[in-house]
């Protein structure tokens, strides 16, 4: 039996927060989930969809409402909280909705469960970290200073995206120690799945295949990103919300490194196209170079383990229910790829 009956999950009709929202009816049979979203282009009541209204319930609205989000968390044990403007390009166009949003918006939830006295756990990533060398500029035979993120990495973000959600975690942190509240961090490494937005990568490439248009690919492709499924995600933010210390940081990935050049190969070939059939376009201003976490704190203390850890075949998967739902994503793709294409990306 759950320790938390009711859970407010903010941002739940978005990729991370719906995926979570699904495992939390399929593994927590008593366990009744509000979600809150503002169904911006990134949250999709389709995300939701077949889920019993016995066990979940949608409110539309913003999390900087502080009526509406004071409403919700007097009924809840427990808020995740999951919401947040995530897409560094867009930060890049326009930083002030990641300020409102991933600032203002933490602010708002974080007095809640303080006027509340409930348990709150705060998703972030690990972007906030600023970005780590690549293998090939490490020695050769040695783990190299800083190799992987760990709990106690110094906060360098590099974008107003990650920079805001810097700033969300050092919120947390200070109403901890400030006022008592009872809360805890994860960072995690990217995720990858379904009804993940056309306009991340792996999704992007996905459809633009789908739809005959060649993917793309910033820069050299060079640049490292650290892969975990996207249910992998879920258990572990349950395990912290269950098992976690008060306070404490928790670092969520799957030993999944690998490079956009290689996962794009691997993407094309899976679909029955020549490896090296993609464009390259201009890379991303102030593109990280490689992110990686060391997860060993959440394994050991908490039990945790990821259970979708082949990443070869996570992917066939979410590039076949990409195939499968094309009604989902096919009316946003030509207006996605102009964005792209203004930028020359």
């Amino acid at each position: 039996m759950s320790e938390y009956k009711h859970i407010l999950v903010t941002g739940g009709a978005g990729f991370i927060g719906a995926n979570f929202v699904r495992w939390i009816v399929e593994n927590k049979p008593d366990v009744f989930v509000t979600v809150l979203d503002k169904l911006t282009y990134a949250g999709n009541k389709a995300n939701l969809a077949g889920l019993p209204e016995n066990r979940v319930k949608l409110v539309v609205g913003d999390i900087a409402d502080k009526e509406l989000v004071f409403n919700l968390a007097k009924d809840a044990d427990a808020i995740i909280h999951y919401a947040a403007e995530s897409h560094n390009d867009n930060s890049l166009k326009d930083p002030e909705p990641f300020i409102m949003t991933n600032l203002v918006g933490t602010y708002t939830l974080l007095e809640a469960a303080r006027k509340y006295d409930i348990r709150f756990h705060h998703v972030s990533t690990d972007e906030v970290y600023g970005d780590l060398p690549l293998r090939e500029d490490l020695p050769e035979h040695g783990e190299g200073k800083g190799e992987k993120f760990t709990p106690e990495s110094k906060y360098n973000p590099s974008s107003p995206y990650s920079s805001t959600k810097a700033g969300s975690d050092l919120l947390v942190r200070a109403w901890v120690r400030s006022f008592g509240l009872k809360a805890t961090i994860s960072n995690t490494s990217n995720n990858y799945g379904p009804y993940q937005h056309i306009e991340k990568f792996i999704p992007r490439q996905i459809t633009n295949i789908i739809s005959g248009i060649k993917p793309k690919l910033y820069g050299d492709g060079k640049n490292v990103r650290d892969w975990i499924n996207v249910l992998d995600h879920a258990s572990g933010v349950w395990a912290i919300l269950e098992k976690g210390k008060i306070g404490e940081v928790y670092l969520l990935g799957a030993n999944g490194e690998k490079n956009n050049k290689e996962v794009l190969e691997t993407i094309l070939e899976d679909m029955g196209k020549d490896k090296d059939d993609y464009e390259h376009v201009n890379d991303r201003a102030g593109h990280d170079l490689r992110y990686a976490i060391d997860a060993s704190k959440t394994r050991s203390e908490l039990g945790w383990e990821p259970k979708y850890t082949n990443f070869a075949e996570g992917l066939k998967d979410t590039i076949q229910w990409y195939e499968d739902n094309q009604d989902w994503w096919q009316a946003e793709k030509a207006e996605v790829e102009s964005k792209y294409a203004s930028k020359g990306q």
